[in-house]
């Protein structure tokens, strides 16, 4: 009997360690003319859990209307190499991501709802945002400045309304008047509690309705699939 209420107590330890870890989710983004880069980093426990993907390479395919990207991924604390793959993004992936949303919004009531207050939950920090822009013309480079100036207001407005911001960002654009450019980098730390998340995924499956959606990108089609030849079963 001693034996059960300590496996249920180390269980129970355990259980509320992981609710109430925080994981810390690093985005940097780099775009330089043709030259794109995407870090994304999480980690939990001090950097004891630690995933990484690296997309060095994100660029228009020469020979077809799609989009290269290279993609790295690292585990753990020493970043071991786990894989690296290539994969082409064309118009059919971006249709058909479309409607596998339009899937989920069809089958989840108040969906907008659960986001929104999960989101409520998520703190982002240290925001950094700077952009050089310039196309050869004096006027048009002036006119462009200030309208990136609007979307950034609005993006950074948008951020702090659904989500906890906890510094003021850095922001900047400088107009580059003699030579045409495009280079912008950015960087922000996201933080949410494990706890959080797998409250949101139980409210998901509260508000599911009907059966399984039927998706279109791979590897969600996979799962569509799988659920329907269960359901024959």
């Amino acid at each position: 009997m001693k034996w059960v209420l300590l496996a249920i107590l180390v269980f129970t330890v355990l259980a509320f360690i992981i609710l109430i870890t925080r994981v810390k989710i690093n985005f940097d983004y780099f775009h330089d003319n043709d030259d794109d880069h995407l870090l994304v980093t999480v980690k939990a426990w001090g950097g004891l859990l630690k995933y990484k993907m690296d997309v060095p390479v994100i660029k228009v395919d020469d020979n077809s209307p799609a989009i290269v990207a290279k993609k790295k991924t690292k585990t753990g604390p020493q970043e071991t190499l786990k894989k690296e793959e290539t994969t082409q993004i064309d118009n059919k992936d971006i249709l058909n991501s479309i409607h596998d949303f339009r899937e989920i919004l069809t089958h989840i009531v108040g969906l907008h709802k659960i986001i929104r207050e999960f989101l409520k939950k998520v703190t982002i920090c240290n925001i950094t945002w700077h952009t050089m822009v310039g196309v050869g013309d004096a006027a048009a480079t002036a006119v462009i400045t200030g309208a990136l100036w609007a979307a950034k207001g609005g993006m950074i407005g948008m951020l702090s309304q659904y989500m906890k911001l906890t510094e003021r960002p850095i922001v900047t654009i400088t107009p580059s008047f003699q030579q045409p450019i495009s280079s912008t980098s950015f960087t922000c730390i996201l933080q949410i509690r494990v706890g959080h998340a797998i409250l949101a995924g139980i409210k998901l499956v509260k508000y599911w309705k009907g059966g399984w959606p039927h998706f279109k990108l791979k590897p969600r089609s996979a799962i569509s699939s799988e659920n329907s030849n269960s359901v024959k079963k």
